[in-house]
């Protein structure tokens, strides 16, 4: 179909991709220093840009090892974004974050309040994003209310509305001016 192709992906399981129209370039696959065997990162230069995609860990449960390794992983991608930025400031991340940033993401924030997605733990991790200088390309602009990019498909949750906004696109200070 005319793309450029970058993957990193496992088996049935975890993967990120990028495609472009024009040649992908500097390619990094993962966290670099961040040992992981998940494949939840690749970056590549697209045209002048950084482009990275993610798929950020779950973290099953508040309490859990699984919820421990995620907030280790956004300490780790943070690190690595604020490299990233400082030798590209036309970055773009986009991907499954797994976090509802705060209470208008969330269809029942009093269902949600403290669990997984939507723990103050998990939203400081997506602050300290935002704090690097990226923007939430989504607030950029006017939204109407209880808008989601995920529906749980049990018990009719897309019909219903009762969704989460859990995937982002976050944006650098050149790119969001643009945008």
């Amino acid at each position: 179909a005319g793309y450029h192709a970058a993957f990193s992906g496992q088996k049935t399981y975890n993967g990120v991709a990028i495609l472009s129209r024009t040649a992908l370039q500097n390619i990094v696959a993962g966290i670099p220093g961040f040992a992981d065997e998940h494949k939840r990162a690749i970056a590549a230069d697209v045209d002048g840009s950084r482009v990275i995609c993610v798929y950020c860990p779950n973290g099953q449960a508040v309490g859990s090892d699984k919820y421990a390794y995620k907030l280790r992983w956004y300490a780790a991608l943070t690190d690595w974004l604020r490299e990233e930025l400082a030798q590209h400031p036309r970055l773009a991340i986009a991907g499954d974050y797994n976090i509802a940033p705060d209470d208008r993401d969330v269809h029942d924030p009093a269902a949600w309040k403290d669990q997984v997605l939507c723990s103050e733990s998990e939203r400081a991790a997506f602050r300290a994003l935002i704090d690097l200088g990226l923007a939430d390309s989504f607030r950029l602009f006017e939204q109407p209310e209880k808008a989601f990019s995920w529906w749980d498909y049990r018990m009719l949750g897309f019909q219903k509305n009762n969704g989460l906004r859990i995937d982002h696109v976050l944006l650098s200070a050149p790119l969001a001016a643009n945008c």
